[in-house]
């Protein structure tokens, strides 16, 4: 009976609190709604290609993700060192002088052997097959008619060499390397026709003198076709100085370009003491060709589907291994994100080279947020660019110029223009280049919703050690040889100090990009060591060719590659 009349009690008492438990209840369900309408609306991940994660396009901005908050700052933060230049870049310098041992054009010349050119692709693959082709009549010990430009590819350009480079310098300069004419001397009265050859990738010296030679011998003119890396990535030191010497001192534009490329840094100089050169290969045939994705859902892959079926020999990649593994570039907004987090504060302002951006403004939006002082050459200096604008590799010269004279450069994704700037840079000075550790910033990035700021930074300056221009990044023989030119760089030991300020100067130092050079002083003899050279003869980023892109943001590799490598071909 004692338990009933507890269990009676506890009863009434439930009752009585009833009211109570209700009241509480439905003033938690108002205030749920309350916050449930003032609250902001998720941000629509597609719109920022990331379908992941979620963080803010507004510089300072807090973005609550889970139970962390990811606050992008204004400033690039407090740093122990200058963002602006390389450490140890006073210790270098560009070396390519030419030794006592290595005989004047006049002496090695054969009559009755001349070497004709047809590069490919665009503007900066085909100053790899010119630099390349010098090499290559030197090593036939042939004469070198002036380089064909090629005007069938992608873009269409009608430009010939004496319309984007100085024709005159570049014999001149070269003249006690590689005898140069600008045209095939007529044979008997009569138009010569050369004979049609195509070697293959990456062709020994031992190629050219067993495949080539014997060819040239019999019909004393051929024409080598389809010329883009044609040229083993490892030489013989003094071959490879001599690339040095086309590549970086012999091509030079033609006064036009040199000009409207000065007047566009000048103008960017203007504006600030410092700027950042972006190369930002984000355009849709670059994209489409990757095999990429970027979360914009169907209308992403019907648009990039579309132009990706340009190409019929092209295979299906799977786009999250291509991610992972670092071959996809980053979206405008990671790009901007990783410079804030090496110390770029919204006050640098940033010259960007490139293309037509995949969807323009929409993909624009977030690195403009993050860096407000934005340009490209159109925006500083429209009206002057009409005298170029119909020409593709000419555009692309001038944002050459404006890339390799910024204080820091950046790289998107590593392409030719990427390569033979980054080349360019370290002989001139080891100048900043940046190129993101895309393989390790991408699984950043998928997680960067779920870490703070100061985190997320730290982990972007670690992945980025060995990205960045600096001294002796890249071991010697590492990579294609236009972007690691390690046989032309020395070190500015005090011993070596003392020969340079007793004897005349190398090339390399004092140059500008305005082409004032010094004259070539064959009888100096460079003491540079030489540097052992590893068996493998791949870059890091994996074989050439898998890169179809010339990566100039304008001209594209690859529309026409369909190609054997491994045969010569040989026709009339």
């Amino acid at each position: 009976m004692a338990f009933h009349r507890r269990r009676h009690h506890y009863y009434n008492r439930l009752r009585s609190l009833l009211p109570v438990i209700s009241a509480v209840s439905g003033v938690l369900l108002i205030l749920f709604g309350l916050l449930s309408i003032l609250a902001p609306s998720p941000i629509d991940s597609d719109s920022f290609h990331h379908p992941r994660h979620v963080y803010s396009s507004n510089v300072g901005a807090d973005v609550a993700v889970g139970e962390t908050v990811f606050r992008v700052p204004s400033t690039g933060g407090r740093l122990d060192y200058d963002i602006w230049t390389s450490r140890n870049s006073k210790f270098y310098y560009g070396c390519s002088n030419a030794t006592r041992s290595f005989a004047y054009a006049d002496t090695i010349t054969q009559r009755d052997r001349y070497l004709l050119i047809a590069t490919s692709g665009g503007l900066n693959q085909q100053r790899t097959g010119i630099t390349d082709a010098v090499v290559a009549a030197r090593i036939l010990n042939a004469t070198l008619v002036v380089p064909k430009l090629d005007q069938k590819s992608f873009w269409k350009d009608a430009s010939n060499f004496a319309d984007i480079f100085d024709v005159d310098w570049f014999i001149k300069s070269l003249s006690n390397d590689v005898k140069i004419i600008k045209n095939l001397p007529r044979r008997g009265g009569k138009t010569w026709t050369p004979r049609n050859m195509r070697v293959p990738r990456k062709c020994s010296e031992r190629c050219y003198q067993n495949r080539v030679l014997p060819v040239l011998l019999k019909r004393h003119a051929i024409q080598l076709t389809k010329f883009d890396y044609r040229l083993a990535n490892k030489l013989d030191s003094q071959l490879q100085k001599l690339r040095c010497r086309v590549n970086y001192h012999a091509l030079k534009f033609t006064n036009p370009i040199l000009e409207m490329g000065k007047t566009l840094v000048h103008r960017m100089r203007m504006k600030s003491k410092h700027f950042i050169a972006l190369h930002l290969r984000y355009e849709p045939d670059m994209l489409a060709f990757s095999g990429c994705y970027y979360g914009g859902g169907d209308r992403e892959r019907e648009e990039l589907g579309a132009i990706r079926r340009r190409w019929k020999t092209l295979h299906m990649k799977n786009p999250d291994k291509e991610r992972r593994h670092g071959k996809c570039p980053l979206t405008p907004k990671e790009v901007g994100l990783m410079l804030r987090a090496l110390g770029y504060g919204s006050d640098a302002h940033i010259y960007v080279a490139s293309g037509e951006v995949y969807r323009g403004e929409e993909s624009l939006a977030p690195l403009k947020a993050l860096f407000p002082n934005f340009y490209t050459k159109e925006t500083i200096a429209r009206k002057e660019l009409e005298p170029f604008s119909s020409f593709s590799s000419r555009m692309a010269a001038l944002d050459f110029i404006v890339c390799d004279e910024s204080d820091v450069f950046v790289t998107n994704n590593n392409g030719n223009m990427a390569r033979i700037l980054a080349g360019r840079r370290k002989y001139f000075g080891h100048k900043p280049t940046i190129r993101p550790n895309a393989k390790k910033l991408y699984r950043l990035f998928l997680n960067e919703g779920n870490i703070t700021w100061d985190v997320f930074a730290s982990k972007v300056r670690t992945y980025q050690h060995g990205f960045m221009g600096e001294p002796k990044e890249v071991r010697p023989g590492r990579g294609e040889f236009h972007e690691n030119p390690h046989t032309c760089i020395c070190e500015d030991s005090s011993e070596a100090k003392a020969k340079k300020e007793s004897g005349p100067r190398k090339y390399g130092k004092g140059y500008n990009a305005t082409g004032e050079d010094s004259t070539n002083d064959d009888l100096n003899v460079d003491d540079e060591p030489e540097l052992p050279e590893p068996d493998n003869d791949g870059d890091q980023e994996g074989p050439l060719e898998d890169d179809p892109f010339n990566g100039t943001g304008l001209d594209y590799e690859g529309f026409n590659s369909e190609e054997p490598e491994l045969e010569e071909m040989v026709s009339d």
